[in-house]
């Protein structure tokens, strides 16, 4: 390997995969305008700061409206690139969306503040991320593919190599490698790097999670494979299922060829700032010991952390606790019937509670959910391999499966969002538009806490009232 200086970039998450991961989002925008000076200082390759669930737990939970967020942090960062995560033709829900919509958020987006979109799929399959990545190169934006990362006899490192020639083709700008549940091995770490490598000459960055206490370790070696950029955490909101933290990793490869050049005096002053908030976060229960560990079952099972929850917690409600180890081996089962997905959200979810299903019921597809239906239907996309035919049949009997890019199927949402009644009562910018298209119920909701804020009335009185708003 070449001895020439290679400086590795640094993504800081705290501003949304980390408190995400740790604390379900629950960070405010007050909470983070203090010491934004102090982090544009550092001189990151970027800070992620936006999308992913941050949308939604604005507008549920903190009562902010998402735009109005990007907007004060792109004030705040005079001199470092805002980077999102980006579900691609989900956006930032949870079901497809018109093409158009997507452009419009897309557009959105680049307007308010952000430079790179990272862009993924939960099935890899690339068709789904066309429209995003052309759009946010129209607007003269950074486009970043991200692979979701799995195990799987289907994802050789042909696979991957591939992969990276065609999103190079597609006029991506860069390339993720989206360790969702920490399943990458240090070694393998430098396989699929160098794989990537050769499939392309884009920047390949790295994003993975602590949760099987990995991570350091597998970005070290990706690092020497050749991976440009890592994703790191401020240490008051790193390791556990967050990202590895961004101090320790800055001084592993100080001194090597490696050397990021960031100032350790800087990330301590912002590492300050953020300790009372995990303080607070540990003593009201926000931030709960079990995201905070190791666990080592995610390699065991290849089971995501959150997925290996969410299937406890079924069993726990059904009192077959005791059945934990065969849902575990049916999963692996499930899952090549499905054309082996990765298992990131929604498939996860779906394999999961198909799996529960399959061992509860004694007999594998007596009951098929309605999620599985459409995933076997094809509405979520291409898989790496087809699906079980016999287990297809029985899920969507005779009807017609989606072959082509599902999005096809969407008709034009956009000039519909805009006559809508919720829409045309409340809206006060643009991007209203927008949130309302991804979150109608919460939309709704927000929008008249907003206007009962602006103009001091209580909108349970006003609508018991039935008082129209003032607009």
């Amino acid at each position: 390997m070449s001895e020439e200086i290679r400086k590795v970039g640094i993504t800081e998450t705290v501003l949304r995969d980390a408190h995400q991961s740790l604390i379900a989002t629950r960070m405010t925008t007050e909470q983070m305008l203090p010491i934004i000076e102090t982090m544009d200082q550092v001189g990151y390759h970027s800070v992620e700061c936006w999308g992913g669930a941050t949308f939604d737990a604005c507008l549920r939970f903190l009562k902010e409206d998402p735009w109005d967020r990007l907007r004060k942090l792109r004030d705040g960062f005079k001199n470092t690139k805002l980077q999102m995560l980006f579900r691609g033709q989900n956006i930032l829900g949870y079901n497809h969306y018109s093409d158009d919509v997507v452009e419009y958020f897309v557009q959105k987006s680049l307007a308010n503040g952000i430079d790179i979109i990272r862009i993924f799929d939960c099935v890899n399959d690339l068709r789904n991320l066309e429209t995003a990545v052309k759009a946010a190169k129209k607007e003269n934006g950074h486009a970043q593919i991200a692979l979701s990362y799995t195990t799987g006899d289907a994802y050789t490192l042909e696979y991957w190599e591939k992969m990276a020639k065609d999103i190079e083709e597609m006029g991506a700008d860069s390339i993720c490698v989206k360790d969702m549940a920490g399943l990458l091995l240090p070694d393998k770490a430098f396989e699929l790097v160098s794989a990537l490598k050769r499939g392309s000459k884009l920047p390949v960055q790295m994003h993975t999670h602590y949760t099987s206490g990995m991570a350091s370790m597998t970005y070290l070696k990706a690092i020497e494979a050749g991976a440009d950029v890592i994703d790191t955490a401020i240490s008051p909101f790193s390791m556990g299922t967050s990202q590895p933290a961004t101090e320790v990793m800055v001084k592993a490869l100080e001194g090597t060829k490696f050397d990021t050049g960031i100032d350790q005096a800087l990330l301590s002053k912002i590492a300050d700032h953020f300790q009372p908030q995990r303080e607070e976060a540990i003593e009201s229960g926000l931030m709960s010991t079990k995201v905070l560990g190791i666990n080592i079952n995610t390699l065991r099972y290849q089971v995501p952390g959150g997925m290996l929850s969410n299937l406890i917690s079924q069993l726990k409600n059904a009192n077959a606790l005791d059945r934990l180890g065969d849902v575990l081996e049916e999963i692996p089962r499930v899952r090549k019937d499905f054309g082996e997905p990765p298992l990131v959200t929604p498939s996860s979810q779906i394999v999961g509670t198909q799996a529960v299903l399959n061992v509860l019921n004694g007999e594998r597809y007596k009951m098929i959910t309605k999620e599985s239906k459409k995933f076997l239907k094809g509405e979520f996309g291409q898989t790496v391999k087809p699906f079980n035919a016999e287990v297809q049949k029985k899920a969507i009997g005779d009807e017609e499966p989606i072959t082509c890019r599902p999005a096809d199927l969407i008709a034009p949402q956009l000039e519909d969002l805009k006559k809508n009644p919720v829409v045309q009562k409340y809206q006060q910018q643009e991007e209203d538009i927008l949130s309302y298209a991804l979150f109608p119920q919460v939309a709704e909701e927000f929008f008249k806490y907003r206007e009962a804020q602006q103009t001091k009335v209580d909108p349970a009185v006003a609508d018991t009232e039935n008082k129209a708003y003032p607009v």
